[in-house]
């Protein structure tokens, strides 16, 4: 079983599809089943985003698997969750979210020091194709450095 503390699930989709700009950690209103599901690292961000509904923030797409010893009383894999902000923090992002070409996606699930869900959102912008090839590049020559400076070590 694999120990709850060092769960950290990452989306790496969102930052080669997405540029940064903000990021900000929010409460996952969870119910039984799917603490136990994600303790066990059976969760996915990959294509999940955020969403604004009656002044309160969800996340659509995150899927965390069914838990093996579930009854008939499991949670549904793909359902919305709602996350938890303050107001301030939620205004602010609702008032950004009015310009065009900004989303919030989700980027890393975590369970905290008190054993709470936590997701890493970010505030970001969609990149295009000749950005996304940049930014392959720019990784592809940070690493030819790390290597170069591993060896003169």
């Amino acid at each position: 079983m694999a120990d709850y503390k060092n769960i950290n699930i990452r989306n790496k989709r969102a930052t080669f599809d997405y540029e940064i700009l903000e990021e900000y950690i929010a409460g996952v209103v969870l119910v039984g089943t799917e603490i136990k599901s994600i303790r066990l690292g059976k969760a996915s961000l990959t294509e999940s985003y955020c969403y604004f509904d009656n002044g309160e923030l969800w996340i659509r797409g995150m899927n965390v698997a069914e838990y093996g010893w579930g009854t008939c009383n499991n949670h549904a894999p793909k359902r919305d969750r709602k996350l938890l902000l303050n107001r301030k923090e939620l205004n602010k992002l609702q008032r950004v979210l009015q310009d065009r070409g900004l989303t919030v996606v989700g980027l890393r699930l975590f369970i905290s020091e008190r054993g709470f869900a936590k997701v890493v959102i970010g505030l970001a912008r969609g990149r295009k194709a000749y950005d996304k090839r940049e930014y392959l590049k720019e990784n592809d020559a940070k690493r030819e450095m790390d290597k170069a400076m591993k060896r003169y070590k």
